[in-house]
């Protein structure tokens, strides 16, 4: 950050920047947009804080024909874990033609869980205290995902993400993960969906994922949510589920209808 910090301050003066900020600022193309004639493509992050994604679609909606992708996120940068996907887009829009898939993608079911309300329990027990409940938090995840073979992915802050070869244990994963961390007096959201994913750089990632993230902010405290595709590959698993109606996922096309899964 330092670096960075040097970098940025070595490149103008605070007045430079200002009449650059203020150029950028009075700059308006809106009118000549229509006049473009060759394909375009516009592409943006749902959560941009820099370009905001309603301004992109507007941007998209004055250039004739052009093509609008929006992808899941909150940073300015396009090229994150995700990348896969985008230069994917690119290279439909560019050719016509989508790369070749690569072995290293598989059907999976993949779990999303997240502590609720972490911060309001780090405020009231104090930095020490939070501490020894996640460690003790992910001991007790740990072990239920290596009881129900799942493999563990990528770990941020008190979330989890795991893909399980059968959806059904990933389900039932997911409520032993919910009842048991109540120990703790710790209480997460779970999402669970199955799909088509790819193992980049150790890191799971494809549309599938993005889906279950999403799910899983849907979920109350306590709770385990699902998607339909799901759903309906678990049949007969012993377990059973409660309509929670269709929602909108941010980033993810159509609407999905999720269900609150249990035990029977």
């Amino acid at each position: 950050m330092e670096a960075v910090a040097r970098y940025m301050q070595a490149a103008a003066s605070p007045s430079a920047v200002e009449a650059y900020e203020r150029m950028n600022r009075d700059i308006d193309i809106r009118a000549i947009l229509p006049a473009i004639s060759v394909p375009t493509l516009v592409m943006n992050r749902t959560g941009d804080p820099v370009a905001h994604v309603d301004a992109a679609r507007d941007l998209a909606a004055r250039i004739p024909n052009a093509q609008f992708m929006e992808y899941p996120g909150n940073t300015h940068p396009l090229f994150t874990k995700d990348m896969d996907m985008v230069l994917a887009d690119i290279q439909m829009f560019l050719t016509g033609e989508r790369p070749a898939e690569g072995s290293d993608r598989r059907l999976a079911a993949i779990l999303f869980i997240d502590v609720v309300s972490s911060t309001e329990q780090l405020a009231r027990g104090g930095d020490a205290a939070w501490r020894n409940s996640l460690v003790a938090y992910y001991k007790l995840v740990r072990k239920e995902i290596s009881r129900f073979q799942g493999q563990e992915f990528t770990v941020a802050g008190d979330g989890f993400l795991a893909s399980f070869d059968g959806p059904a244990r990933a389900v039932k994963c997911a409520l032993a993960i919910s009842s048991t961390v109540k120990q703790l007096g710790i209480d997460v959201r779970v999402g669970v969906h199955v799909g088509e994913c790819a193992i980049v750089d150790d890191n799971l990632t494809g549309i599938a994922v993005h889906t279950g993230a999403r799910i899983m902010t849907f979920a109350d405290a306590g709770t385990v949510w699902v998607s339909q595709t799901l759903k309906d590959l678990v049949s007969g698993s012993g377990l059973q589920f409660w309509d929670q109606g269709l929602h909108t996922l941010k980033g993810v096309p159509g609407e999905h209808r999720l269900f609150m899964a249990g035990l029977e």
